[in-house]
């Protein structure tokens, strides 16, 4: 079997879905997933984008071992010095430089003749394979690019060591038969086109990001480069696990090629990206849907029961769902809960399983059972709230009746320890809530987005809350969980609002420097 590399791109483009900011730790969370998850290559960021990202790349490059990790450059060698920087400590150091390509970009965006691009992109190309085993290069918004071009800047950077040659359909514009075609082209009209892998990104804006990777891939492409869950700007990425698995259930179709992915991995990582990320996968979502092996019709109901194959073609199990089979309880001991933790490959230092256990059996106490769910969300949640904390909730109450303004009252712990009380009110629960929040960080908040979802089944399922603000013009999410809904929304607020604070002092420090 032919294998098709994966390459990870939620932390880089992923993360520059609106709204999205992850910390360190979070991209951290999500790299060792990834590595789990057996992708090929994990692009971890644009490390001279700013100080946070490339601190994040480096930490990424210097934790994964089972991936390869890389960073994006644009064709300056200031940004090949600072990726080199930020990955030179990594198993297999490599980089993806791009630059546009097609006439739209040089004449609006680039200012650049056919000859200077290329002579741009050789001069980057060169001067990264001094220092990297591994380049790839990227013909940015090559989808729109003449053909004829395209192969002769493809051929000049191969010439001047390309390793990887990366065929983007950046804005999506793309349609499967055209998207494959480029492919056949180049591997035609490009005499060193073996020597290298082609990759496909494509971008989801008319819906074909699936369909035109796996044309490419039909068109000879080695690699496909996408996202958990298809995240990503605009209307996102290509979804890799929708990629893998059609890879997989129709090898007879694509001659058998797959990849090294752990298939069963793929329902974890799906969680895991959503919950960091605060994007909800949609119910419908193929692959990872929660709906995706739900049977309401009773014809198919009924077939499904006779026999699975006649309306089911993927198990819950390849792509890693169960029945979490063995659930803990408040009876259950210590030993048995740092077993399930391993057995789920989360990672826990020595040091923190007693605080995650007094956790759980806080919860336990509260809920008849916890599931495999419960438990990867309350090791998130713990290993994520000790980054950038400045607020951080002590109580709330909220008070009124139907036909009556609520009254919430909200205890704070301050970056100083101070402790902040504040009442305010409301037409309902949350917005009284939220009003007193917003008085007691002295920050003019616009909430953009609430949205709440239950983690497990059954009326004491744990509430995880995810909100979306606005701040002096910054957009900013955050989550919060907790059994209580008002709780989970008030852990959510001050989430985001921690990260909007990490952020304005991160860019300030950055321009004193």
């Amino acid at each position: 079997m032919q294998k098709i590399k994966i390459y990870d791109t939620t932390l880089r483009d992923g993360e520059q879905t609106p709204g999205v900011n992850l910390n360190l730790s979070e991209k951290l969370e999500i790299a060792k997933q990834l590595e789990r998850l057996n992708v090929d290559i994990i692009e971890a960021g644009f490390p001279a984008a700013s100080k946070g990202d490339f601190l994040s790349v480096q930490k990424i490059a210097q934790t994964i071992k089972n991936s390869t990790v890389t960073g994006l450059a644009r064709c300056l060698q200031k940004d090949i010095d600072i990726a080199w920087d930020a990955l030179k400590d990594g198993v297999e150091p490599r980089i993806h430089v791009f630059l546009a390509t097609s006439p739209i970009h040089r004449e609006h965006k680039l200012k650049m003749s056919k000859e200077q691009v290329v002579e741009s992109a050789v001069a980057a190309v060169k001067y990264a394979a001094a220092k990297f085993p591994v380049v790839q290069w990227s013909a940015e918004d090559a989808s729109r690019t003449e053909l004829p071009f395209l192969a002769e800047i493809v051929e000049q950077v191969i010439q001047a060591g390309a390793n990887v040659i990366n065929i983007p359909d950046t804005v999506g514009y793309g349609t499967p038969l055209e998207y494959g075609q480029i492919f056949k082209y180049l591997k035609e009209n490009v005499p060193s086109i073996n020597k290298v892998d082609l990759s496909t990104h494509c971008h989801d804006d008319l819906g074909m990001a699936v369909a035109n990777s796996l044309a490419a891939v039909e068109h000879g492409a080695t690699q496909v480069e996408g996202t958990i869950n298809g995240i990503g700007e605009r209307a996102g990425n290509t979804a890799l696990e929708e990629v893998a698995i059609a890879l997989y259930i129709r090898g007879d179709y694509y001659n058998n090629k797959g990849t090294r992915l752990n298939l069963q991995e793929i329902s974890r990582t799906s969680s895991i990206v959503s919950k960091l990320t605060g994007m909800i996968v949609p119910a419908n979502k193929a692959v990872v849907g929660k709906n995706a092996f739900a049977h309401e019709s009773g014809i198919h109901q009924d077939g499904v029961l006779k026999e699975k194959s006649t309306y089911e073609i993927i198990s819950p199990e390849l792509v890693g769902l169960n029945s979490n089979s063995l659930v803990l309880g408040k009876h259950s001991g210590r030993h048995a809960f740092k077993n399930r933790l391993d057995e789920l490959g989360l990672v826990v230092a020595d040091e923190e399983v007693g605080e995650l256990f007094a956790t759980f059996k806080d919860l336990a106490d509260k809920k008849k059972e916890m599931t495999d769910d419960d438990l990867v969300s309350i090791v998130l949640e713990n290993k994520m709230s000790k980054e950038d904390q400045y607020y951080e909730l002590v109580s709330l109450q909220v008070q009124g009746g139907e036909d009556q303004e609520h009254t919430a009252t909200v205890t704070l712990s301050g970056r100083n320890n101070e402790i902040i009380k504040e009442i305010g009110t409301g037409k309902g629960s949350v917005e009284a809530l939220y009003n007193t929040l917003e008085k007691s960080v002295h920050e003019t908040v616009n909430l953009l987005d609430y949205r709440i979802q239950s983690v497990g089944a059954g009326r004491d399922a744990l509430a995880q809350v995810f909100v979306k603000l606005e701040c002096v013009g910054i957009e900013t999410s955050g989550r919060g969980l907790a059994q209580d809904v008002l709780e989970a929304s008030a852990k959510a607020y001050l989430n985001a609002i921690n990260r909007f604070l990490y952020m304005k002092e991160s860019s300030e420090s950055e321009l004193v420097k």
